[in-house]
């Protein structure tokens, strides 16, 4: 009796153990539902410096800069999260293209990410964590701007229509 109860613990440990594992690599090449991927194709080691950059928006040597960083305070530290992070983050997906190459744009097909609306690029785009460097009131004024011009859009067009010109205009074009 003690035997198959062994067993049977035995089976439905190693199938919690195969759902926790599948559950992990889809996580994993979902880019853990917030885009991270190990960026191989520009990455100078393992491309988690890379990946990371591309996330958060900012520069690959910036990224570099600050494990070498990390690296110098925290000494082994570092490079243990680096491992850590090689390790559970995948690379970066590519789709096949028609000419047998690799495309490097991601699928967000298959990864659930977040999408967000740009302002610059006018453009939906995966959310990121740090996407806009400048500060609230850099944006609010580049906000005014607009405004400001549209505004003077308008009133070149009112001007414009209450003017003798446009009268002018319009009976030519009726002519």
């Amino acid at each position: 009796m003690t035997r198959r109860r062994r067993r049977g613990e035995h089976k439905k440990y190693r199938d919690t153990y195969k759902r926790e594992s599948r559950r992990f690599r889809s996580n994993k090449r979902g880019g853990w539902s917030m885009g991270l991927y190990r960026n191989t194709r520009e990455g100078k080691v393992a491309g988690v410096c890379a990946g990371l950059a591309d996330h958060w928006d900012i520069a690959h040597w910036v990224m570099r800069l600050i494990w070498v960083g990390g690296f110098l305070f925290t000494g082994t530290l570092a490079l243990w999260v680096y491992l850590g992070a090689w390790v559970l983050l995948a690379p970066q997906p590519t789709r096949r293209s028609s000419d047998g190459g690799y495309e490097t744009e991601p699928e967000y097909e298959e990864a659930e990410i977040e999408m967000e609306y740009d302002e610059r690029h006018h453009d939906y785009r995966p959310r990121k964590v740090f996407r806009y460097s400048e500060s609230g009131g850099v944006r609010l004024e580049r906000a005014r701007e607009r405004l400001d011009a549209a505004l003077r859009r308008v009133e070149n067009m009112e001007s414009y229509v209450t003017s003798r010109r446009y009268n002018l205009n319009k009976e030519f074009s009726q002519l």
